[in-house]
């Protein structure tokens, strides 16, 4: 059987750069989400692909109704049994890491379609967290907030706790809403440093809205591919906003001018080198309460994979007038929704 492309969606990729190991057990959490949801790469896939489930018939019954519902026409779902038996052309991940490699090399993969250990390892360093850091003052301007540093002492994070009064701290590599905390505790950055060699600090701010850019890394530069309004709880997402972009614009326009959000995802595109990666990245923004208005931290956190906010712009409606919520819930076991927003 010919396959164009081989998609396969692992959530758990976050998880599988922090570990760097080939024989990584994801969570069980990380396991069901990739078993129940499995079927995502539908969205997007062309009919000439594959996508890569743990069920077939159960990801075929559950993505029917939605595909439906989206106008959407299903490609063909594979399971691991199946891999050694297709010409794929090409594989197409969530995130590529040791993990995943191992997986579709025992399991028939050929090699050619596979990252090498270089690429693989620095796709995990742009990954973490310093990255972002980095990114961050090639992105100010007027209108804009955000620091961040990255510490390899529990010294250096009490000196910054003593400097900002209140501090956010993030493990280097860790998924999302995991591996951040709202406080200096000792033993948990020191465990940490440990295991990753450093953490990530920066001050805390009076965050007003979450959002996202999504880009794209291709042969001829990065390509800006759309805004995301999510949603978060206790720092995990939980959904999206579809509209269109223009009508997210509109939204985004009451917090902050469209012509800094412009500057930003064109400044993003001519500063951020990623190398050799080629794929689709995100990068986490926010609004913040500042004394005099709104400002806006352009770079939260790069998500060097494809993003929820990918997954929105796949199912993005026409229509302006067209307003919906993509969510994703959990009740034994996880469930994509999209419902008409009111």
């Amino acid at each position: 059987m010919e396959v164009q492309t081989l998609h396969i969606f692992n959530p758990e990729h976050d998880i599988a750069l922090a570990s760097n190991l080939a024989n990584f057990t994801a969570p069980h959490a990380g396991r069901q989400l990739r078993s129940d949801l499995g079927f995502l790469p539908v969205l997007w896939a062309d009919e000439s692909d594959a996508v890569l489930v743990d069920n077939v018939e159960v990801a075929a019954r559950t993505c029917h109704r939605l595909c439906r519902k989206m106008g959407k026409t299903p490609c063909r779902f594979v399971d691991k049994s199946q891999l050694a038996h297709l010409d794929i052309s090409r594989v197409e991940p969530w995130g590529w890491d040791l993990a995943l490699r191992a997986l579709l090399k025992r399991s028939g993969v050929g090699e050619q379609l596979l990252p090498t250990d270089g690429k693989l390892e620095r796709i995990r360093l742009l990954s973490h967290r310093r990255t972002s850091a980095r990114l961050l003052p090639l992105l100010q301007t007027d209108g804009t907030i955000g620091e961040a540093y990255e510490c390899t002492t529990t010294e250096q994070v009490a000196a910054l706790k003593e400097q900002y009064g209140q501090v956010v701290v993030k493990a280097p590599w860790s998924s999302s809403g995991r591996g951040v905390r709202f406080d200096e505790n000792a033993a948990w950055v020191s465990s940490v440093i440990a295991r990753q060699g450093s953490v990530m600090v920066e001050p805390y701010y009076n965050k007003v809205k979450d959002f996202g850019m999504e880009f794209e890394s291709t042969d001829q530069g990065i390509r800006y591919v759309g805004l995301s309004l999510f949603h978060t709880r206790n720092g995990a997402y939980t959904g999206n906003i579809l509209a269109t972009e223009q009508a997210k614009r509109e939204r985004m326009g009451r917090y902050v001018s469209l012509d800094l959000l412009d500057t930003v995802s064109q400044q993003v595109a001519q500063q951020l080198d990623l190398g050799d990666y080629r794929g689709p990245f995100g990068i986490d923004m926010m609004v913040v309460r500042g004394d005099d208005g709104f400002l806006l931290h352009p770079c939260v956190e790069i998500n060097l994979r494809r993003t929820m906010g990918h997954v929105a712009l796949s199912l993005s409606p026409d229509d302006d007038e067209i307003l919906r919520v993509m969510q994703i819930s959990y009740d034994n076991r996880y469930k994509l929704s999209v419902r008409q927003m009111l």
